[in-house]
């Protein structure tokens, strides 16, 4: 077979494969309307809610986190580091007008973290040190739930006893203003989130947790060792799962989503939170997981070597290659639009081109430099990606 044909049918073969991963993907991600109150007795929830800094909306974070519509007893414990907070105002004012309303909220300093431990599971663990709900809830302060989310995260909780905790599938879905927004925006709703979402099928379970909101049986998480079982961690959530796990008990992602919070973020931050992404995927996610995003990328590198290779030697025998190179660019745009995502701007669509191409160059930043900056705290990482002993 002569070299041109050869790249014809390599490209060939490219695209049928990136379409078929489309499709699946796509397949994957549903987005069913939330049903009526389906349990006869709803049990109190703690909902412990870390926080750190000023986020973008968090006025309207931290009111969506109080205007839940759960049919049962809701407690919400903010956790500050400390009253040095910028965030501190905003969150008294917000529980004194909770409290004012007959609701039940409070406002927690839980101090430096000890060593070999993140800012976020050390406020966990002081919350959860003062929760009194039968069930225990943790969630991200930049995110924004909607009021029944908590009440179908409890429903798909209780609907077997061998599940041990759920939680909901974040997406952003705010207009983006900024090329660190759009690329923030395809991480999740074009990679992250539907590639999750194919890999819970049939039943939402996954051998790890996503923690942006997640809802335990207090027994669950005591089988797991606790809170304190992901000590020396990165990635807290998605250890706790694989803790859950391996206790005998089931991870579940229910199919409605949370949003998360974002606008105006510079590239910059975006490139950084990229690599902290990829950082947190080698300590916290199976590897039969992440490979599969790995061989996304590798196909769109494959057809793009393809298309070169074929427009050098003979055009004639470049379409294929240019077909599978162009639906690799596309999809992850159109995942994020069916995952719940909003338009992109005309004047950012580079980034869906540079986002798959640059993975790369974060990938050998993040080999060379392990050290990382997760809300105002500098981790040393080993070599798998976990907190280093100091």
């Amino acid at each position: 077979m002569s070299l041109p044909a050869v790249l014809a049918l390599f490209g060939l073969v490219l695209l049928v494969a990136i379409a078929v991963a489309h499709l699946r993907l796509k397949e994957a991600i549903a987005r069913p309307p939330a049903g009526p109150p389906s349990l006869a007795r709803y049990p109190s929830l703690s909902v412990v809610r870390p926080i750190r800094g000023l986020d973008v909306g968090a006025r309207g974070n931290l009111r969506a986190a109080l205007e839940s519509d759960y049919p049962g007893e809701v407690e919400t414990l903010f956790v500050l580091d400390d009253p040095a907070d910028p965030s501190r105002p905003l969150v008294e004012e917000m529980v004194r007008a909770e409290n004012r309303a007959g609701g039940r909220c409070q406002l927690l300093y839980a101090g430096a973290p000890p060593p070999g431990r993140t800012g976020k599971l050390n406020a966990m663990i002081v919350g959860a040190a003062r929760a009194q709900g039968e069930l225990l809830a943790f969630g991200d302060s930049d995110t924004r739930p909607a009021p029944e989310l908590l009440r179908l995260l409890v429903e798909a909780l209780l609907a077997d006893p061998r599940i041990g905790d759920t939680f909901a599938p974040v997406v952003v879905n705010a207009k983006a203003e900024t090329a660190g927004d759009v690329g923030y925006a395809l991480l999740v709703n074009g990679w992250y989130g539907p590639s999750v979402a194919r890999a819970a099928m049939p039943r939402g379970e996954l051998p790890f947790i996503m923690g942006q909101l997640m809802v335990f049986r207090r027994e669950a998480l005591a089988a797991a060792g606790g809170l304190e079982c992901a000590d020396g961690q990165l990635v807290d959530d998605m250890y706790l799962g694989a803790c859950v796990q391996r206790a005998g008990y089931r991870n579940v992602m229910i199919p409605h989503p949370l949003a998360v919070t974002t606008g105006g973020m510079a590239l910059g931050a975006f490139l950084k939170l990229f690599r902290r992404w990829l950082l947190f995927s080698q300590s916290g996610l199976p590897g039969g997981f992440t490979g599969r995003n790995w061989l996304r990328g590798i196909a769109l590198g494959a057809a793009l070597v393809v298309l070169i290779a074929a427009l050098r030697i003979d055009p004639r025998v470049a379409l294929p290659a240019a077909i599978a190179l162009a639906l690799a660019l596309y999809s992850p745009v159109a995942l994020h639009r069916r995952f719940g995502g909003a338009p992109i701007p005309l004047h950012l669509l580079w980034v869906p081109i540079a986002l798959p191409l640059g993975g790369p160059l974060l990938v050998l930043w993040s080999l060379a430099r392990r050290r990382v900056d997760w809300r105002g705290r500098d981790y040393a990482l080993d070599l798998h990606a976990r907190l280093r002993p100091t």
